[in-house]
């Protein structure tokens, strides 16, 4: 321990600062723990929001099949008139239906399936940019870290 001019003392790499306790050579050691740490909380948040997405995505892909299936439903019914007889399977019933009901319960269908993707397409974007403030984040983190540790900035 070498002792400045006022008595307080400066610590020498791998000695014990009286001041703080520290060592001068734990300083690094410390941030970078901290810094690991972090990362490793930004790393399950990046990983949350891969997975938001991919089930966003699912759950799209699902609403495109329904959206396909109706409309092979709505052309099927447009070509039947009034003669024709109309069922709807409730459960494990066939009830007889009036056409132009079943006509206006796949419309509706209809226009909540097409509602629901575009709520999921903007849903979607908003997680892919957030996808992207989290990879951004993490690049810097990552960094940082790097240098806390004494190495260079990692090339991407």
């Amino acid at each position: 321990m070498v002792t400045a001019e006022g008595g307080r003392g400066v610590s020498l790499p791998g000695e014990s600062c009286t001041d703080c306790g520290v060592h001068v050579s734990c300083d690094r050691e410390t941030m970078a723990a901290q810094l690991q740490e972090k990362l490793q909380a930004e790393v399950t948040k990046y990983q949350q929001v891969q997975k938001d997405i991919s089930n966003s995505m699912s759950a799209r892909q699902k609403l495109e099949a329904q959206l396909t299936e109706n409309n092979i439903v709505k052309e099927e019914l447009a070509l039947l008139d009034v003669s024709n007889t109309v069922y709807k399977l409730i459960g494990p019933v066939l009830v007889k239906q009036d056409l132009d009901e079943a006509k206006s319960t796949v419309a509706k269908r209809l226009q909540y399936i097409n509602g629901e993707i575009k709520r999921y397409e903007t849903l979607l974007k908003d997680m892919e940019q957030l996808s992207e403030q989290q990879r951004t984040s993490l690049t810097k983190l990552q960094q940082e870290y790097q240098r806390a540790q004494g190495k260079g900035p990692v090339k991407a």
